[in-house]
């Protein structure tokens, strides 16, 4: 064989492992591309179209999520989720966070909160009133006298920017210009809900502002661990890991008491199910037409966060740990929910088919001085990281 053909074999042969290089790296880009992208893992009748639209003139969708057999839909317009898939005891998978069919709908029914990013302050401030640095601010009250969830178009309503950058992550940004619903200060606000290991749904929180101001922000999942429209959520057992809850007026504003749980409905110590006490004649549930109520974390302490609360689904025996950097929990038993809404399973948002564990600071803070202080200054950045892990008996 002369000098000439092999020289020939030789350059054919780069050639081959040239293109074949080419063609991997080109086969591992495509692989990239479609990791990066959000598409539908499990079979729902979640229709990606029916989230594709423009509100206030930004662009609205559908995200994807998933960890193992850990699935999530969520849309940027209320840095919401739509729904959450996980396990039951049979291996069913069961969608756990009540959502509706549609952006609109989210849009045009009267509950706005479904699965939102809740802010700038989570929960209620007395007559939409507080101070920073001895100025007085005002929001506009859109619950009776009281503002609740950071005024009449909080976070819930607002479109976040969106960025999936892995199959499992979804980073959601929001800048709330300075006097925004009353609120001091230009707020750069980022939200990030991750799947992780253990079946567990990480949320963390970031902000920034540019003048003193005050922040709460929590998340608003409505839960019904036996699966949406699958009824009551009476039969439900929770354990919140709280000695101490602080009891609210007429209006569901604290008055100021941290109160002990023993001896009273709000001791879940140890478990009960949620309807075993929910109608007991006690004038704190008299006012919250049953648990609406904030509990004081700390007395029970794990993966370096307060472990709040574990609820187990009587039908599924999917079990639900809630672990926080937050010192509270926001107990709530769906006592205002009146069929009202059509959710994506067709069921509605029957009275109590659903409750929320809504981590944060505590009710009223800016105007109560013996809570922890939810101000935010600029030389700060406020972090908070919540997780929902979740199991089978």
């Amino acid at each position: 064989m002369g000098r000439k053909t092999l020289y020939i074999i030789a350059s054919f042969a780069v050639a081959i492992i040239f293109t074949s290089c080419k063609e991997t790296k080109k086969s591992d880009n495509m692989n990239d591309e479609t990791a990066s992208k959000s598409e539908k893992p499990i079979q729902t009748n979640l229709q990606e179209s029916d989230f594709e639209t423009e509100i206030d003139g930004k662009p609205v969708r559908l995200y994807w999520l998933k960890k193992d057999d850990l699935t999530m839909a969520m849309t940027n317009y209320g840095a919401r989720i739509v729904g959450l898939w996980t396990p039951d005891k049979n291996g069913d998978l069961t969608d756990v966070v009540i959502g509706r069919s549609s952006a609109q709908a989210y849009v045009d029914g009267p509950e706005s909160y479904f699965g939102a990013t809740i802010g700038r302050v989570g929960n209620r401030i007395a007559q939409g009133k507080f101070e920073v640095d001895g100025r007085e601010y005002s929001i506009e009250p859109n619950n009776n006298e009281n503002a609740l969830h950071g005024g009449e178009h909080g976070f819930q309503d607002k479109v976040w920017d969106a960025n999936q950058p892995n199959g499992y992550t979804l980073e959601l940004r929001y800048t709330s210009p300075d006097g925004e619903e009353g609120f001091p200060g230009e707020l750069e606000a980022k939200a990030t809900y991750s799947l992780i290991d253990d079946h567990t749904l990480k949320i963390e929180y970031e902000a920034t502002t540019d003048k003193p101001t005050v922040i709460n922000l929590t998340n608003h999942a409505y839960f019904n661990l036996n699966g949406e429209g699958s009824g009551s959520i009476l039969d439900h057992r929770i354990q919140i890991y709280a000695d101490k809850f602080t009891p609210v007026d007429e209006g569901l504003i604290p008055i100021g008491e941290l109160r002990e749980v023993a001896g009273t409905p709000f001791d879940f110590t140890s478990p009960h199910t949620i309807g075993e006490r929910i109608d007991a004649d006690n004038e704190q549930l008299g006012f919250g037409g049953g648990y609406d109520h904030n509990f004081v974390l700390g007395s029970k302490r794990e993966k370096g966060m307060n472990h709040a609360a574990k609820v187990i689904g009587d039908k599924s025996g999917i079990i639900m740990d809630v672990f926080t950097e937050e010192p509270g929990v926001q107990f709530y038993t769906g006592n205002f929910m009146a069929s009202e809404n059509t959710l994506k399973s067709g069921a509605k948002d029957d009275k109590r088919s659903a409750f929320c564990l809504e981590t944060q600071h505590f009710p009223d803070a800016p105007n109560q001085p013996k809570f922890p202080s939810i101000e935010l200054r600029p030389e700060d950045t406020y972090r908070t990281v919540t997780e929902y892990q979740f199991s089978t008996e």
